[in-house]
């Protein structure tokens, strides 16, 4: 049984990613392609495969180190499944601190919003903020 052999294009369409991506994570070493005889690269379905896993892995939050580990992990198939629980446990610590932050931002505009009047006049609290000119003990985190 053979194997069908992707040029980058066609590789980038099976797995759903544009080319430009495809090949920075080739020059990333995360997804190895083969060279033709012309030079051009050549993807196998098992590094189709992996393109997809790894876009999955990256709509996930995952870096690109974080990824290599998971494909490190994906490829080993005496793993343990704790390393692979560790890894998804840390994104999402992650994933909670910034919501945290990103909540602590929304309360500080809420507030500037609330003291904002919105009307005619020039003065505008959120500006303040901005500009750094808010009176003591209102700034921003």
């Amino acid at each position: 049984m053979t194997s069908r052999h992707y040029n980058i294009g066609e590789a980038a369409a099976a797995s759903g990613l544009p080319v430009k991506t495809v090949r920075y994570y080739d020059e990333a070493d995360l997804i190895k392609a083969r060279r033709g005889a012309n030079g051009y690269r050549l993807y196998g379905e098992t590094e189709v495969r992996l393109l997809m896993f790894v876009q999955r892995a990256r709509h996930l939050g995952f870096s690109l180190d974080e990824c290599r580990d998971l494909l490190a992990l994906y490829r080993d198939h005496h793993r343990a499944s704790a390393d692979v629980k560790r890894l998804a446990r840390q994104r999402v610590e992650e994933i909670d601190r910034r919501i945290r932050e990103l909540q602590s931002l929304k309360a500080v505009l809420d507030e500037l919003i609330e003291k904002c009047s919105g009307d005619e006049r020039p003065d505008c609290p959120i500006l303040d903020e901005l500009g750094g000119d808010h009176v003591e003990g209102d700034s921003l985190p």
